[in-house]
């Protein structure tokens, strides 16, 4: 697992609870995880399809987040492909040879392809190491995005007895948990449940009002960054792409009303950061595996904390910091309301009316953003300041609140208590309506008694009192403030009453405690960025799974300038560091070169041109590997006798080589064979493999050229 794991996928150690999660599925025990976005789900179930016999198959909600895993995981070397309706039929015969050749060590389908009994009698003929249902929240009628086609995965256990099963989500209370679990009839599944909080999200929460100038200023502050903007509307999506465009900022916009051609489009251009800005629907939700989104905003209100905290996470799925802020209006309220009127289902409605009050009292309550959030979910967050929200940060003064709450009050009292809250404003604020003239409220003894205050103060009022329980709303379809004991109180002189008044900081926000990894070199990263979209285009791929913003911060914080210290940077494994490590390293060299002063933190040691990638064994699992070969037996014996892949094995040949065990190089590589690759590699002045194997078109392996190297690098060649 560790060698993979740093091999493979570039890691050092693993993040919380993906070893605990993978030592189960290898154990072949059914898994259910609940696991934040940016987790490391998608390592759960890739890294056993490197090591396990057999295909994993993982079934996924989106197409268009398909494709994007699986060009990562091709990065990282592992044999992957999808199956969905995008493929051409020749391209689908392909994916279909390659699953029933064995080939595949991942593969990704929709669930409605696991319904087509074809599918499944092609899969019964193949050995299956693991099923994974990714977005398993979506089997679950009490979860905020329900599937009918996920209900048919109830069959796998019974279909496939002998492979596990392994269900992941990032949102799911403890009622859809156990919901989940029952219907994919998981068999005594190791649980996980791990912490919702994203230390490196920063929440804010802002007051609607001139909303296109509030996002101009805020997009302003973040240029060139990759962000979403959610809206409600696809009308309302239009508009603002158009008013941003108009400002000169990349947006493109995202709908269901848009052609699926339309969206392909759009959606493929901020992957590949060829724009900075997508504003969107719902419509974009799981569709974006995007790692590097430094900011999520929502523009208008959404109609419940679960959809908001999936949407919030798109952002910083790398660990860098990223920002998360919600514009709320109580404009919005009714909209959603209405919606929200039309459910036919008593329950139903009356389910989701209780969801949008939770999601309005997070909106308005001045109490931590995260300790709000992490409370829906079921978690303590166990901290008084989480020193990444707007709460945690602004400046907060405690102000004497009794007499304003007192003239509120009185006015909802006076009127019967039969009022909302936009009404009860305009009687303090003195309003000449129509309705308050018919209803003779401008007669009320606390008419314009605030008068000399905002509407937005008086907002401010009302969202303290019903967040403090001092006046309450009734009524579903037209709510009405009505009085609680507590407000009475208040009212009449009994108890006085404070309210939070804040200021938001103008600085840049930091992350919370545990995010985030500290500044890096930016104009360095400028560059690198640079470099990344330029290899990425190549490979047609978006530049987040080239490197991460998390890797290429790394290397603006080290400057890796050889081989060895690029290969310490997290996230580069074997596979990106051959094909990319000599387009980075030169760029760091030259900028080094260029900035003599630059201080360097925790230098990794100079190496000579030929020391080994990495050199050094890591416990039993060589010594297996190498008795093994000791026995005589080849590199596909050792393989299948160790339910390992061959790349993996040849990993360990290649390392025990470098270790100066006692390996026949003759047994690996014909010596005339031998002698022609090493000589290309004198006459190349490169350790890279990709050269030597396009030189010999295909006629020598990548492990062949691997076990030259290695013994070239060994005797100091």
């Amino acid at each position: 697992m560790i060698d993979t794991l740093k091999n493979v996928f570039g890691f050092e150690s693993f993040r919380p609870n993906q070893e605990v999660i993978i030592k189960n599925i290898l154990a072949k025990k059914d898994v259910f995880a609940v696991m934040p976005t940016g987790g490391g789900k998608s390592l759960c179930y890739q890294l056993p399809a490197k090591i396990t016999k057999g295909t994993v198959v993982v079934i996924s909600p989106l197409i268009s987040l398909m494709k994007d895993q699986v060009d990562a995981a091709r990065e990282n070397g592992i044999a992957a492909a999808f199956i969905n309706s995008s493929l051409l039929q020749g391209e689908a015969l392909s994916v279909y040879r390659d699953l029933k050749d064995h080939k595949l060590e991942l593969l990704y389908i929709a669930p409605e392809r696991f319904a087509m009994q074809g599918f499944i009698e092609t899969l019964r003929k193949v050995p299956v190491s693991l099923f994974a249902v990714d977005e398993a929240h979506c089997i679950s009628e009490w979860g905020h995005d329900f599937r009918p086609d996920y209900l048919g995965l109830s069959r796998i256990t019974e279909i496939f007895p002998d492979s596990p099963l392994a269900a992941f989500t990032a949102t799911a209370t403890p009622k859809v948990e156990k919901d989940i679990i029952n219907k994919l009839r998981l068999r005594s599944p190791f649980t996980v449940r791990a912490s919702f909080n994203r230390p490196n999200l920063f929440y804010k929460v802002r007051s609607k009002r001139g909303l296109d100038t509030q996002l101009v200023e805020f997009l302003s502050k973040h240029k060139d960054e990759p962000g979403i903007i959610y809206r409600t509307t696809r009308d309302s999506v239009t508009a603002l792409a158009d008013t941003l465009t108009h400002k000169g900022i990349k947006a493109l916009p995202y709908h269901a009303g848009l052609t699926r051609e339309e969206r392909k489009t759009n959606q493929e251009a901020f992957n590949r950061d060829e724009v900075s800005v997508i504003v969107a629907t719902i419509a974009f939700g799981m569709g974006i595996d995007k790692s590097n989104v430094r900011f999520v905003v929502h523009a208008d209100l959404p109609k419940n904390i679960e959809g908001y905290y999936q949407e919030t996470g798109r952002a910083g799925r790398d660990g860098e910091l990223a920002e998360c802020v919600l514009f709320f209006g109580r404009g919005d309220i009714p909209r959603i309301r209405y919606f929200i009127d039309q459910m036919s289902d008593d329950r139903e409605r009356a389910v989701a009316m209780d969801k949008l009050n939770k999601m309005v009292m997070y909106a308005s309550h001045n109490s931590c953003r995260r300790s709000r959030l992490l409370e829906y979910f079921g978690e303590d967050y166990g901290d008084e300041n989480c020193g990444a929200c707007d709460i945690c940060t602004g400046t907060v003064k405690r102000v004497d609140a009794t007499v304003d709450a007192q003239i509120l009050m009185s006015a909802v009292s006076r009127t019967g208590q039969r009022f909302g809250i936009r009404h009860v404003i305009d009687i303090v604020t003195g309003a000449d309506t129509k309705r308050i003239r018919e209803l003779q409220h401008n007669e009320v003894k606390t008419y314009g008694a605030g008068g000399h205050k905002d509407k937005r103060h008086w907002q401010f009022i009302v969202d303290e009192l019903l967040a403090q329980d001092a006046i309450c709303q009734d009524g579903d379809r037209y709510p009405v403030l009505k009085l609680t004991e507590k407000g009475r109180g208040i009212l009449f002189g009994n108890e006085k009453i404070s309210a939070l008044k804040r200021e938001e900081p103008e600085k840049k926000q930091g992350a919370g405690k545990g995010g985030g990894l500290g500044p890096y070199d930016e104009v360095l990263f400028d560059k690198l960025r640079t470099v990344r979209k330029k290899l990425a285009d190549v490979q047609q791929v978006p530049p987040y799974i080239v490197f991460s913003d998390r890797t290429l911060h790394e290397m603006c914080r080290h400057y890796p300038a050889d081989i060895s210290g690029m290969a310490g940077i997290s996230g580069i494994g074997d596979a990106k560091l051959e094909r990319y490590g000599d387009d980075f390293i030169r760029v760091i060299k030259t900028y080094l070169d260029d900035n003599p002063g630059i201080s360097i933190p925790e230098k990794k040691h100079s190496a000579l041109s030929c020391e080994p990638v990495r050199n050094k064994t890591k416990g039993e699992t060589f010594n297996k590997t190498y008795d093994f070969f000791k026995e005589g037996r080849s590199i596909k014996e050792i393989a299948k006798a160790r339910n390992l892949a061959i790349s993996t094995i040849a990993s360990h040949f290649e390392q025990l080589i470098m270790a100066g065990r006692d390996m026949d190089i003759d047994r690996l590589v014909d010596p005339e064979r031998r002698d022609r690759i090493g000589k290309l590699f004198l006459t190349l002045q490169s350790w890279q493999l990709n050269p030597v194997i396009e030189h010999f078109k295909g006629t020598v392996s990548y492990e062949e050229a691997k076990f030259v190297r290695a013994y070239m690098q060994r005797k100091n060649v």
